[in-house]
């Protein structure tokens, strides 16, 4: 099966690549995080998928970066949110959406995210945002292509220790680790705990 894989990052799409690619698929990973908060930042972690394309012989797609749209479409009215919360799921929709709408533009038949990879993330919540994607693709394919909409792959990535996994690999590459999800809310959340002294 040809398979997009939207990836947050590098060091979690490196344990989540090799498991596709080893079950069979080819695998394009997917870089769509307008979430995150600079385009420094988006650019520094696109290098660190980039190198693990490279490493893994994978193309790696890059989408248009457009925090402005993200904070409008999914953070506005929603800056209070808790982590894991509303805001949370609203950009998990947003940014999977996207990738289906890739998959289907270029013929690929599925779709999924490194994003259960992380402990931090709630898989269930991860794939009700990939539902919905791909239930939107189904009743109104992109450009009016006559392919059949993507399938979403549920893949809960953390199983199997992919979360460790993804430590080692990306050490061995020498990966880019960023200490926070991606937007302004998510890393004001990080600083916060680092305060107080909290973990997690």
């Amino acid at each position: 099966m040809t398979v997009l894989l939207h990836s947050c990052c590098g060091p979690c799409a490196s344990a989540c690549a090799p498991r596709l690619r080893n079950a069979g698929h080819a695998v394009t990973l997917f870089f769509s995080n307008s979430n995150i908060d600079t385009r420094q930042e988006f650019l520094r972690r696109l290098d660190a998928l980039r190198a693990l394309g490279a490493a893994e012989g994978m193309e790696v797609v890059a989408d248009e970066y457009d925090h402005d749209d993200w904070l409008d479409k999914v953070a506005k009215g929603f800056e209070d949110e808790p982590e894991k919360g509303a805001r949370c799921a609203r950009c998990f929709r947003y940014n999977l959406l996207r990738a289906a709408r890739h998959a289907a533009g270029c013929g690929l038949e599925a779709f999924t995210t490194s994003l259960t990879v992380s402990p931090h993330k709630v898989s269930k919540m991860v794939f009700e945002a990939g539902r919905d994607a791909a239930w939107e693709m189904s009743v109104a394919p992109c450009g009016g292509s006559s392919t059949a909409a993507p399938v979403f792959l549920e893949e809960d990535f953390k199983k199997q220790d992919g979360f460790l996994l993804s430590l080692r690999r990306s050490a061995e590459l020498g990966l880019y680790r960023q200490d926070y999800c991606g937007c302004e809310f998510s890393r004001a959340a990080g600083e916060r705990r680092y305060a107080t002294g909290r973990v997690a």
